[in-house]
């Protein structure tokens, strides 16, 4: 899957046990200019250096795969978790940054 937007916020490194490590990164999307997004990615292990050249502000293009898991917590009761987790990184070329500040007006030039 992928998605484009800007970045929002770039996580540490967590190093969850010493085998396993992640980072976060928060995109900003807007499908709908008028209802912004923040959308939670996790890049793991080595993917984690993805994030390195990244800043808040840049425009970019995420691959990623959706997964999800379910478990039982100490009642018994079944739940479900889902992660979306990178495994590429693009920055936007400037001609695409530009096409994302077109700002688009409800006017009909149309002919007829």
């Amino acid at each position: 899957m992928e998605i484009k937007g800007k970045v929002f916020e770039i996580g540490n490194i967590e190093n969850v046990n010493e085998k396993f490590k992640k980072r976060e990164l928060i995109l900003e999307y807007a499908e709908n200019p008028e209802y912004v997004e923040y959308i939670k990615f996790e890049a793991t292990q080595n993917k984690v250096d993805l994030l390195n050249t990244l800043r808040v502000g840049d425009e970019v293009e995420i691959s990623f795969n959706l997964r999800g898991r379910g478990w039982k917590d100490k009642s018994g009761k079944q739940n479900y978790t889902n992660n979306l987790v990178i495994w590429r990184v693009v920055k936007a070329t400037q001609a695409y940054a530009n096409q994302l500040s077109v700002v688009s007006d409800d006017t009909n030039d149309f002919p007829f």
